[in-house]
């Protein structure tokens, strides 16, 4: 649904604008020390990334990105009449069982990308005519995206970057984000940490993930727009509704509701599918299954109780 006045943002500068190129270089400086050993995500793997080594992510010194490209199917919101513009990094740093991009996530594909090149990148997508530039699957690659974006403010980025994350992220990074991310849009996936760790493995991703969110609402608030009804600045919480976890989902919402602010824009995701090395496991029966009706039901139910009323259509 569209926004009442209140969460109208108009006339918008891009937040990296506002902060300038110099603080930006000087922000892409200290994150790239930092992958010396590196901290870049919760992994916290403490690999020389400078060096050549790579963690989990598998991902040395420079970015990698698998695609980019004018997105439609992202929610309303972002996509507007022309086109979200997405950069799929990759890998990702989770490993979740049920993922519908595993082709992508868990595998090393893509090419390497200097910060040179991905700002050439960024700036491709905003002659299109994209409403933003969409960086999918950052958290392990956030130097290279303070780099990319300090080298492409000066070439003449002006539009809205969104950061769109599974919520596994390092507060420390994000705070290097400040006043560079105009739009945050995290997946909170779980409440519970067992699930966390056999879904996901990563049994920290419930704590991890309201740390970051938290972060993030705190840099750029409740989710605002301009008079075309595209986002603007804010955060935009997806939730995925999975089976059988939607005592989770309620869980969820409270938490948002409580800790950051009824007014939280969210998606509700009916999108779940058995995929990946759902099926192929029987230790997976339980989740081998879309969300019925009555559960996504159930789950909007929930979040209206918890008090939140902005929901994606």
């Amino acid at each position: 649904m569209i926004a009442k006045d209140r969460f109208l943002l108009d006339p918008f500068t891009p937040a990296y604008l506002a902060l300038g190129v110099h603080e930006a270089q000087s922000r892409a400086h200290t994150a790239l020390r930092n992958l010396d050993a590196c901290r870049a995500c919760p992994r916290g793997c403490g690999v020389n990334r400078n060096g050549g080594e790579e963690g989990l992510c598998w991902t040395g010194r420079h970015a990698r990105v698998a695609s980019a490209f004018p997105h439609f199917g992202e929610e309303d919101c972002l996509r507007g009449s022309r086109g979200s513009g997405t950069i799929f990094f990759t890998p990702c740093n989770l490993r979740c069982v049920f993922c519908q991009n595993w082709d992508i996530s868990q595998r090393r594909v893509g090419a390497e990308y200097p910060a040179e090149l991905l700002a050439d990148l960024m700036l491709e997508l905003q002659r299109y005519g994209c409403h933003n530039v969409n960086f999918v699957t950052p958290s392990h690659v956030v130097p290279q995206i303070i780099e990319a974006v300090a080298a492409a403010i000066p070439k003449g980025l002006d539009v809205p970057i969104v950061y769109n994350t599974s919520a596994y992220d390092s507060v420390e990074s994000l705070r290097l984000l400040d006043g560079l991310v105009d739009i945050y849009m995290p997946d909170f996936k779980y409440w519970d940490d067992e699930t966390a760790r056999d879904l996901s493995k990563a049994h920290d991703y419930p704590e991890r993930a309201r740390a970051a969110i938290s972060e993030m609402h705190r840099q750029v608030g409740v989710l605002r727009f301009g008079p075309d009804g595209v986002a603007r600045r804010g955060v935009l919480i997806r939730h995925l509704v999975m089976p059988g976890q939607v005592d989770q989902s309620a869980a969820i919402f409270r938490w948002i509701a409580e800790a950051l602010s009824a007014d939280t824009f969210i998606n509700i995701m009916r999108q779940y599918r058995p995929a990946n090395r759902v099926g192929a496991q029987r230790r997976y029966e339980r989740i081998n299954r879309r969300a019925s009706a009555e559960e996504m039901a159930a789950a909007h139910a929930a979040a209206r109780a918890a008090g939140l009323w902005r929901f994606d259509t």
